[in-house]
């Protein structure tokens, strides 16, 4: 029996867009909502694939965190205060999907979950989203 979840986060994170011009060039923040759709076969035992709570553990990493790409200068000044979290390059809502998608993954091999993400939705904004299918 193969059956679809969904898990809606909330985190409020703060970034800055290294290689943009624009106001997202200066750091600022959001109220991010991470939708995930994943699907596989349950647990015989407990007929579940994911428990939901470790879907929004594997997220809460991110929620009130400053999130910069790690060539950012910005990065070692604030590292002085606070902790810093780097990407492999801006840290788009685009970005921020796939790094999640794969997060996700490893939470999943580490528990032995058998589960595929078909979808995640990354909110910075009400009206503004990437969606990561697969």
């Amino acid at each position: 029996m193969k059956v679809g979840i969904y898990k809606e986060v909330h985190i409020d994170t703060s970034h800055r867009l290294l290689h943009y011009i624009g106001k997202c060039a200066n750091l600022h923040g959001h109220r991010w909502r991470i939708e995930v759709w994943m699907e596989g076969e349950p647990d015989p035992a407990t007929q579940i694939l994911i428990d939901y709570t470790v879907i929004k553990q594997v997220i809460n990493k991110y929620d009130h965190q400053i999130i910069l790409n790690r060539d950012d200068p910005m990065v070692s000044r604030i590292q002085e205060f606070h902790p810093v979290i780097t990407t492999p390059g801006d840290p788009t809502s685009e970005l921020m999907a796939a790094i999640i998608r794969d997060d996700l993954y490893a939470a999943c091999r580490d528990l032995g979950i058998n589960a595929k993400i078909s979808k995640i939705r990354v909110w910075e904004s009400p009206t503004a989203c990437a969606e990561l299918t697969e």
